[in-house]
């Protein structure tokens, strides 16, 4: 399924101020009701709710490699867990990595984004 993402910089800073947060030894979640959500539903030919998600990798995380392989990681993980468990829809999410997860594996970030979203109750 294709990611929505979150182009506008207004919303990471919303997001990030006011929504709820869920941390682990690898990612940063922060969770936030999105209020354009009806008006993105009518404008989807399924008309159903969407999450639009946000990713946020520092120059701490590594070079422009390692940023661009722990983007895909996230986005991957994130698919998997949406198929696999069901997420709950109209939201804003960022997802923040922290340095260590550089040296992940795919199996690890996807245990604790579904950590994250279970604890923020993201998960049906």
């Amino acid at each position: 399924m294709k990611l929505y993402p979150i182009t506008e910089n207004h919303l990471y800073i919303k997001t990030f101020s006011k929504g709820k947060r869920a941390g682990t030894r690898l990612i940063s979640v922060s969770v936030l009701k999105d209020y354009k959500a009806e008006k993105l539903r009518r404008a989807n030919p399924q008309k159903e709710y969407l999450n639009r998600v946000g990713l946020s990798v520092g120059k701490k995380v590594g070079n422009a490699v390692k940023r661009n392989r722990v983007k895909r990681l996230i986005r991957e993980a994130y698919r998997h867990v949406e198929k696999e468990n069901g997420l709950r829809s109209g939201f804003l999410v960022v997802i923040a990595a922290r340095d260590a997860c550089a040296a992940a594996k795919a199996e690890d970030v996807k245990r604790d984004l579904r950590y994250a979203l279970g604890k923020l109750g993201m998960l049906k």
